[in-house]
């Protein structure tokens, strides 16, 4: 499952694609980017470490895909 198969998931109301700020366009509050965090650890058998889980990181797909990959590495 795709990243941006996740987030449909989540919020399947929203379009991801024509966004370039999930933050700032408000398709993500706080509990959805936990909801998305546990999803992708258990989608991906990573583990993405708190400090981690800030609202830069989750402003679109590429920077969740990097923060994923940071995660993996870490593993």
């Amino acid at each position: 499952m795709t990243i941006l198969e996740i987030l449909k998931e989540i919020k399947p109301e929203c379009d991801f694609e024509a966004s370039s700020n999930f933050i700032d366009d408000a398709l993500l509050d706080s509990y959805e980017i936990v909801e998305l965090v546990e999803a992708m650890e258990d989608e991906y058998g990573i583990f993405i470490d708190g400090m981690e889980i800030l609202p830069e990181n989750f402003v679109s797909i590429e920077a969740i895909q990097a923060l994923v990959d940071r995660s993996e590495k870490q593993e």
